[in-house]
């Protein structure tokens, strides 16, 4: 079965129903076959492993039973670093906080720093707090601030969940993740892939070289992107201005 997979017949030139036979099979096959201790995929496979096709797809459908419960909801991004007492978490918590009370669910990494504050603002406030967490060999811990959790073997799995999950995102302060899941996001938008939504900057402080960046370099010098690109996303500083920008742009 693994050896018919390598075949380089593309699967849009396939008739329908044979690639769903096909497909039928590997999830058969993986379901059967998945190892209790599932090796890391180091390298490109010299074979396709059912296990792995069965274990993603179980992942994003588990994944989407749990956002499609949540009819309003925002994503909060950044560090996982942020300790209690810092701005970033407060504000973070406090913002989680006032939505929490205006319906919205909270949804995050489910780790720590800006993650936890969104979440036990959330949690404190009598809301929604929702943890879309990713197993690592060096374990991320679950914040004790959330009412329901999921834990994710893939990356872009997860990623796929963050992004789907929400009415609007929101960005604070962080490092590659925070930056890699930022540009994801903007380029799904720019791209047509999902719906125009409100993509929230929180801080100048920290935003304001990226954006000054975008602007002069890749717009500028590069023309790499267009003027109404730039437009994509909004930068605030205060948690009023977050919030009073959320309640007035979301419009599910």
């Amino acid at each position: 079965m693994n050896e018919d997979l390598t075949r380089d017949t593309a699967p849009h030139q396939q008739p329908l129903h044979e690639a769903t036979e096909r497909l039928a099979k590997v999830v058969h096959e993986g379901g059967r076959t998945m190892p209790e201790e599932r090796p890391l995929l180091v390298c490109k496979p010299k074979k396709i492993e059912s296990w792995r096709i069965f274990k993603i797809m179980s992942e994003f459908v588990e994944g989407f039973d749990l956002i499609r419960r949540y009819g309003l909801a925002i994503t909060f991004f950044g560090s996982a670093r942020a300790l209690p007492g810092d701005s970033s978490y407060t504000d973070a918590e406090a913002l989680a906080g006032r939505l929490a009370k205006k319906g919205f669910a909270v949804i995050t990494g489910g780790s720590s720093g800006i993650m936890q504050a969104a979440n036990q603002g959330a949690f404190e406030a009598g809301g929604v707090s929702v943890g879309l967490n990713i197993s690592l060999p060096d374990a991320q811990r679950y914040n004790p601030y959330l009412t329901e959790k999921f834990s994710f073997d893939h990356f872009f799995v997860r990623k796929v969940m963050l992004t789907y999950a929400s009415e609007v995102y929101i960005y604070f302060p962080g490092g590659f993740g925070t930056l890699d899941e930022f540009f994801e996001i903007i380029t799904l938008v720019q791209t047509g892939k999902i719906h125009r939504v409100p993509i929230i900057l929180f801080g100048k402080k920290y935003w304001e070289p990226l954006l000054g960046f975008i602007e002069e370099t890749i717009y500028k010098e590069h023309a790499a992107i267009n003027k109404e690109d730039m437009t994509l996303y909004t930068l605030v500083d205060s948690v009023d201005e977050a919030y009073e920008y959320i309640v007035a742009n979301v419009t599910c």
